[in-house]
């Protein structure tokens, strides 16, 4: 059996608005705070002077206050806030003229009416201020246009990754297809989304986003590359395994980024789905660079045999650009533009994901 109920201790604070009442009590269980004639009951289980028991107390207020108090449990202590039904200075707490024992003074949020006042008058002031700033700020008058063209473009891209992912997904496991004709049955959809791609870097350039340019340019521009000069140039390249990595890799990160940016654009954050955002590129974006990285090792013989778009220049020495010496480099440059977006990923992914600062008072 329970022992006998007993008294915590309380510590009170006010504002002209509000009381402030912190409860020492620790681990909290079923707590029972109600407010009915002005008379605030408390009733919970918990650890405090005497132990774990059950602790309660009433208190009449000084003055009408509102029926509904907002609780707020932490391990340490319960903090109560009520509303007054007036704003105004109490002389003390509670109707009767001598302190109950168990009740002090919250002196960590303790102040004097004076100073009560000067807190409500800066509060005040910076209403107000932040009013004039709002009303000095320009509206922009096609702010839902471009929210709804945004809202258009993530929804058809994330449609267009989708039926690319499904569509590999269902012809390799269910179907049993192989990868060798992933690029004549996924190509003109995967044509379709990347040029649509094209438009992040033109958001990015005209601030219609707050995405960095350099990231949005490497992205696009790298993809497009093995898109379209070396798998669409080069028939020996559509056949071949990598060509199914490549895409899936590309649709599976898209498949969480556009619903992602989609659902921001009209305030809305799932948390699981923001985290997949900031989560599945970790393992994807590597693979998929080492899925192009393949894919132009295995392109630079071709190109050598062919010649295709080496450039022979009108000189004495008879120069000649040989386009696998470019892809050389180019591979290069792969290597670094995964750096860079992966450095730019894991910054997103520790402000989103990462533990919040805590406020210094």
């Amino acid at each position: 059996m329970a022992g006998p109920s007993l008294r915590p201790h309380v510590h009170w604070a006010q504002r002209h608005r509000e009381l402030f009442l912190r409860v020492d009590l620790s681990d909290v269980r079923n707590p029972d705070i109600t407010i009915t004639d002005n008379v605030l009951h408390f009733r919970a289980q918990g650890h405090g002077a005497k132990g774990d028991n059950i602790y309660e107390f009433e208190i009449e207020f000084l003055e009408p206050v509102e029926p509904k108090p907002v609780c707020r449990m932490t391990q340490r202590q319960l903090n109560i806030t009520v509303q007054k039904k007036e704003s105004n200075w109490w002389e003390r707490l509670t109707k009767q003229e001598k302190r109950p024992l168990f009740l002090a003074p919250d002196f960590d949020r303790w102040l004097d009416e004076s100073d009560a006042e000067m807190e409500l008058k800066e509060k005040e002031e910076e209403k107000i201020n932040k009013m004039k700033i709002e009303s000095r700020v320009p509206k922009d008058p096609f702010k839902h246009l471009k929210k709804g063209y945004l809202i258009m473009y993530n929804l058809v891209q994330f449609l267009g990754f989708s039926w690319i992912f499904v569509n590999m997904t269902v012809r390799l496991f269910i179907l049993g297809k192989s990868f060798y004709d992933t690029f004549h049955t996924i190509s003109d959809m995967m044509y379709f989304c990347q040029t649509l791609a094209l438009m992040e870097i033109m958001n990015s350039l005209i601030g219609l986003v707050r995405s960095p340019l350099i990231p949005s340019v490497v992205q696009v521009f790298g993809r497009n590359f093995v898109l379209f000069v070396i798998l669409g140039s080069l028939e020996e390249m559509q056949s071949k395994p990598v060509v199914f990595f490549i895409f899936y890799f590309w649709s599976i990160t898209e498949l969480f980024r556009y619903p992602y940016y989609m659902l921001s654009c009209i305030g809305i954050e799932w948390k699981p789905l923001t985290w997949l955002r900031y989560t599945v590129w970790i393992p994807l974006y590597p693979l998929g660079g080492l899925a192009e990285a393949v894919c132009i090792v295995q392109s630079i013989p071709i190109f050598s045999e062919t010649g295709k778009f080496s450039l022979g220049l009108p000189n004495p020495l008879n120069v000649t650009i040989q386009f696998p010496f470019v892809l050389q480099i180019y591979l290069i440059a792969l290597f670094l533009g995964v750096f860079v977006n992966f450095r730019h990923l894991y910054k997103q992914r520790k402000r989103h994901l990462g533990p919040k600062k805590r406020k210094m008072k």
